[in-house]
């Protein structure tokens, strides 16, 4: 293995356990401090380590193995979407990456969705909303901000509709699927799917993972992303907006 970078610390309190293994990447030391404290006081949570910047990212990963990597989308030598994808383009198990922005209208939004990014979170959020959106994101789930979904909601009023998208995706989906698939991108949790649709949870988590398999999508994320680009969802039918 290369060198691990200077700008990477190891926590000294890591241990073996059953815990969500967090490594924390920004620029920003009071941030990474803050973050860190904040996680480690969790039972479920333990940082493994922290960065200040996608440089060496892969050997950073390898070294500290962990389950989330919560990196900052805008950093110094390597921004936090170009490191997103060199971690998710590695062959087998690769960690859940959670992004941190200060803008809710910040331009790589997008493109780290695409490169599959588990979600998105403000640095403005509070405490609870953090160790909240890491536990999801550790559990396979995604996670959109409201914010930031009501940013892709309004990128995508001032794009071009694509039919033959729209009909690639509905010719690979059942109607209930396509149901389904509208209203994940609608901001629905699947309690609310499965009560909107009067149908058992359970159904629901299975409707989803058919989806994800059929259309060869990473997470909920990437299904809230594929419903507007093919126009099977309007931005004013948004739960967000």
């Amino acid at each position: 293995m290369s060198d691990i970078p200077h700008s990477f610390t190891a926590s000294s309190s890591a241990t073996a356990n059953d815990g969500v293994r967090v490594l924390i990447v920004d620029d920003q030391s009071m941030i990474r401090a803050g973050f860190a404290a904040l996680l480690d006081a969790q039972d479920d949570l333990e940082v493994v380590g922290t960065a200040a910047d996608g440089a060496g990212i892969l050997d950073v990963v390898q070294h500290t193995k962990p389950d989330v990597v919560l990196m900052d989308i805008r950093m110094p030598k390597v921004n936090g979407l170009e490191a997103a994808r060199l971690v998710l383009s590695q062959p087998g198990k690769v960690p859940k990456i959670l992004m941190l922005t200060t803008f809710d209208a910040d331009e790589y939004v997008f493109s780290a969705l695409r490169a599959g990014a588990s979600g998105f979170l403000l640095k403005d959020a509070t405490p609870e909303e953090l160790v909240n959106a890491v536990r999801v994101v550790a559990a396979g789930d995604a996670l959109l901000s409201p914010q930031i979904t009501k940013t892709l909601i309004s990128d995508y009023l001032s794009r071009p509709a694509t039919p033959q998208t729209a009909q690639a995706v509905k010719d690979l989906l059942t109607e209930r699927e396509l149901e389904v698939t509208r209203l994940v991108a609608r901001g629905f949790s699947n309690v609310e799917i499965a009560e909107s649709l009067s149908l058992a949870e359970q159904t629901v988590k299975t409707h989803v993972s058919r989806i994800l398999s059929k259309l060869s999508l990473r997470d909920r994320v990437q299904i809230v992303v594929t419903a507007y680009e093919s126009g099977l969802v309007r931005p004013g039918e948004a739960k967000f907006a």
